[in-house]
């Protein structure tokens, strides 16, 4: 038997790719912001009908995301190239070089930590707060229950959350061990236990608390910033080791609920939700009619747009789509960008082609004050 030479052997790429849908009369619009993981540090910026309107090159590929600042630059998290290896998936889940870059490609502000991963926000007065990771004090390990089976002199990485100033000053800093009981914040037994709780998402509500996602025990938390204290608490009964808490003006938090080992569930499936801190209630859900047909094991968030819409980042496939507060799909999109991870240690848990993205943000034209349309 030959191999075919006519037909796509990318799955996601044969299904379809670039712009799938599109309602103008109930999207909100705007452009979207891409900076996928394999491309190469090649970071687009697209409009509603999928067309590249501006383009990045920059020297490192994607650690996790860009944003745009408020100043209208771009903010940029590029993965590190001197990031020691700690163990097998941290390849594909470092970042820790961020810079601040013109829409002419000019860095006009450069920082790096190479014990930096997953999430990080470009805050208001300028500052950057992010995850980072350290080894955990003797004997803290075996205080921490669940996960795999392990060899016992594997370590155990905790997280680190810092911020620091325009000067690269680090200004504040919280780590999980002070302040997380780790017999409330029990490892899944899905998950290793090499890093424990595992932050994978930030945010600042509006009373200044610090918003945590934790991937591998499951939950969210809001931290006090003076005192490090957790103040709030929602538990693995109403979110399944999510990404990308949101505080949202109303005070609800936008969380995206991936749904790894999800209590009840007889499949897989992700979902957004919109939980009331108060009542720990979801107030707003979606989900697909067919659950299974929206689901990414790793990755992903939701971004709360200008009219209600949310727009939804389903990471593992490279899709994009926004819906209405009542659920409809009004607008969706693929990345076209295929590649391998260019390292080997990142192949090795990534394996394959892929169009992966870490998180997209949407932003109308007067947040892009120097596009030329």
């Amino acid at each position: 038997m030959t191999s075919s030479t006519t037909v796509d052997q990318i799955t996601q790429r044969r299904r379809g790719v670039g712009l799938i849908a599109h309602d103008p009369a109930l999207s909100a619009g705007g452009y979207t912001l891409i900076a996928p993981q394999t491309a190469d540090g090649n970071v687009y910026l697209i409009d509603m009908q999928g067309t590249v309107v501006h383009q990045w090159k920059m020297p490192l590929r994607a650690g996790r995301h860009a944003v745009i600042l408020p100043n209208g630059n771009m903010g940029y998290n590029g993965s590190h190239p001197d990031s020691p290896e700690r163990y097998a998936p941290w390849s594909m889940w470092h970042g820790g070089d961020f810079s601040e870059v013109t829409p002419q490609g000019e860095v006009v502000w450069h920082f790096e930590d190479p014990g930096h991963h997953h999430d990080a926000r470009w805050l208001d007065n300028g500052n950057l707060l992010y995850a980072a990771c350290e080894l955990v004090p003797a004997g803290f390990a075996d205080r921490v229950k669940g996960g795999t089976a392990h060899h016992p002199d594997e370590p155990m990485w905790g997280d680190v959350i810092r911020e620091v100033n325009r000067a690269g000053e680090q200004v504040w800093e919280w780590r999980a061990w002070e302040h997380l009981d780790p017999s409330k914040h029990p490892i899944h037994p899905g998950f290793g236990r090499y890093h424990w709780p595992l932050v994978n998402g930030l945010d600042v509500d509006g009373e200044g608390r610090v918003l945590m996602s934790l991937r591998t025990t499951a939950g969210i938390v809001a931290v006090d910033k003076a005192s490090g204290e957790v103040k709030l608490h929602i538990p693995p009964s109403v979110v399944s080791h999510q990404h990308a808490p949101v505080a949202l003006p109303n005070g609800n938090i936008l969380a995206f609920d991936n749904g790894n080992f999800r209590s009840g569930a007889h499949v897989p499936f992700s979902r957004v939700v919109e939980i009331d801190p108060a009542t720990q209630a979801v107030v707003w859900s979606y989900a697909d009619e067919m659950v299974n047909a929206f689901f990414t094991a790793f990755m992903g968030n939701a971004q709360r747009l200008h009219n209600g819409n949310t727009h939804i980042t389903e990471s593992a496939t490279g899709r994009l789509f926004e819906v209405t507060p009542a659920g409809e799909v009004v607008w969706e999109y693929i990345l076209p960008w295929f590649a391998e991870y260019p390292d080997e240690a990142a192949r090795k848990t990534g394996p394959g082609r892929l169009n992966s993205v870490f998180q997209t943000h949407r932003y109308q034209a007067s947040q892009l004050p120097w596009l030329q349309r």
